[in-house]
């Protein structure tokens, strides 16, 4: 996913005692599995340019399949008339037409008041630099309880929000509606294992059972770290919207919102 120059460039940025070696990547994969339209980050350093990288990679990734989709759909139109099987597994294999409606220019916001002396947070935007990533970021120098008035005109819904800083409750208690309910994903760092974190885990449960269908949480934890040992991942699902596609027994329906949504986004 990266190549060795990034693994270079970033190297300076990590911190061994933040505990972000393997969630930078993860939070990479996140970004390629649920590709998001806006993504908010509380606490820039290690995993600033993973977020920046993945962001880039992936808006690649859609201007191309998008071409490539309304190509084969246009073509297999042409000669069959119908969608069917293989369409589905011609590249780009299993692509939904829907999801290419619209321009993929997804927006990342940085936040930080650079207050923690040992944060490689002050390094970020030399790193960006470097990488050519400076233009995918806006920084926002402000703690997170000042910072929601200082966001960009129309960021929201969020679609990702990563947060590595004690201020989680804050952060859930305050920005939760900002959240996209059709999914919108909050990424918490380590709140397992110390009573602190686990008060805010019990708070988060006690949210979700009061309000049955507003959330999913899964808890990842990192068994050999004494410290910064774990995720917390919890999915807004309040106004989540059906994308079946398949009739029972899993059969495709190639007719209908598919058979839309296609020729819409092949330009037919």
């Amino acid at each position: 996913m990266f190549d060795a120059a990034f693994d270079a460039a970033v190297k300076r940025l990590l911190v061994p005692a933040a505990g972000t070696e393997v969630v930078a990547p993860l939070l990479a994969s996140l970004v390629q599995l649920t590709r998001p339209r806006r993504v908010l980050e509380v606490g820039m350093g290690y995993t600033t340019p993973y977020l920046a990288a993945a962001l880039a990679q992936v808006e690649d990734q859609v201007r191309t399949e998008s071409a490539a989709l309304a190509a084969k759909t246009a073509g297999h139109l042409a000669t069959t008339g119908a969608l069917d099987t293989d369409w589905v597994y011609a590249e780009p294999a299993l692509r939904a037409p829907g999801f290419y409606l619209e321009p993929y220019e997804p927006e990342f916001v940085a936040v930080d008041d650079l207050s923690i002396p040992d944060s490689s947070a002050g390094q970020v935007l030399d790193v960006l630099g470097s990488l050519g990533l400076a233009d995918r970021v806006q920084v926002i120098n402000a703690n997170v309880r000042e910072c929601r008035d200082l966001l960009p005109d129309g960021f929201a819904p969020i679609d990702l929000a990563w947060v590595d800083a004690w201020e989680c409750l804050y952060f859930f208690d305050h920005f939760w509606d900002l959240l996209n309910p059709d999914g919108g994903l909050l990424v918490l760092h380590y709140l397992m294992t110390y009573p602190e974190g686990e008060a805010v885990l019990d708070y988060i449960a006690k949210v979700g059972r009061a309000k049955p269908g507003e959330l999913e949480i899964v808890n990842l934890l990192e068994p050999h770290k004494v410290l910064q040992n774990s995720l917390t991942v919890i999915r807004r699902t309040s106004a989540g919207r059906a994308r079946s596609f398949a009739r029972p027994g899993g059969k495709l329906d190639f007719d209908g919102e598919l058979r839309r949504e296609a020729e819409t986004q092949a330009g037919r």
